[in-house]
């Protein structure tokens, strides 16, 4: 089986990236018993599917991650386990965010090592966003697994099994999507053809200015500010934006700063924290619960 290593650069810990998935409700992801994080997608050419088993001896030193493929390239494959563990940003300066910042600080001290785990790709980030589109999240996670076990790829990850989102031509395909409404099937046949003309790509999302990107993804169907900004930050990974739609983040830095809960008013703290504005902010949100 095909191996690669991934040397984190600043702090890191495969076991907070672990605690954050199960308490995620979107990625479904099961609690593990023995430290490996099992990954199951859709690779980010559209095409094949990759499963992962991704290690980290006693949250130090390199990742290691075994995986396999029906064909995807291996660099590819890579850099794109990096990017869902934001590993591939430099995290070395992010403690000195939380020196300057005693309110980021003490989120470091309690989520120590915790960096943004992301969507697999802008794709699957963006097809959460619709189906999620005014259910309750318990519910619209549900539809998304049942999506993954019927029409996705079943793979044996490091012993268990493991389901990949459905790739984007078989979304596509299916009329209508099971669980969703007629409009979020249209939604969604729009979006895969996205991903299907690199309109979804992440490394062209991210080369953008986050304004531009961000007006890019509110071109595609059933995508709004909030959606845009959960494709560009936890679909795309970058490490660099601050939220202007996240109220429940707007709500927890209103309560740490003593400022009015409004994004104008809370840009000016969160500047402070570049270039890891989407990192504290995610620091923020796992703060508040």
């Amino acid at each position: 089986m095909p191996t690669f290593s991934l040397a984190p650069q600043g702090p890191f810990a495969l076991s907070a990236a672990l605690g954050f998935l199960t308490d995620f409700t979107p990625a479904a992801y099961p609690a593990e018993d023995d430290g490996v994080l099992r990954l199951a997608f859709p690779a980010d050419d559209g095409t094949h599917v990759v499963g992962c088993a991704v290690r980290q001896p006693e949250d130090a030193g390199d990742v290691r991650a075994e995986w396999t493929s029906d064909g995807a390239a291996p660099a590819a494959v890579r850099a794109q386990v990096a990017r869902v563990l934001s590993l591939d940003v430099d995290g070395s300066g992010f403690p000195a965010v939380g020196r300057a910042d005693p309110q980021v600080g003490r989120l470091q001290e309690e989520f120590p090592g915790l960096r943004p785990v992301c969507f697999y790709s802008p794709y699957e980030a963006a097809a959460w966003t619709v189906i999620g589109n005014r259910l309750r999240m318990t519910r619209a996670a549900a539809v998304k697994d049942e999506l993954a076990r019927t029409y996705g790829e079943t793979l044996t990850v490091a012993g268990r099994e493991r389901h990949a989102f459905p790739l984007p031509a078989v979304l596509r395909d299916l009329d209508p999507v099971p669980g969703v409404s007629a409009v979020k099937t249209e939604r969604l046949h729009a979006l895969a053809e996205a991903a299907l003309d690199g309109r979804l790509d992440a490394a062209a999302l991210r080369a953008l200015p986050p304004e531009d990107a961000l007006a890019r993804l509110q071109e595609l169907p059933g995508i709004g500010p909030f959606s845009a900004e959960l494709i560009l930050i936890r679909g795309a990974g970058h490490p660099d934006v601050f939220p202007r739609a996240e109220h429940r983040l707007h709500a927890a830095m209103a309560e740490a700063y003593g400022l009015p809960e409004t994004p104008d008013a809370l840009a000016p703290a969160a500047a402070k924290w570049r270039p890891y504005r989407s990192w504290a902010s995610l620091l923020f949100r796992a703060g508040a619960g």
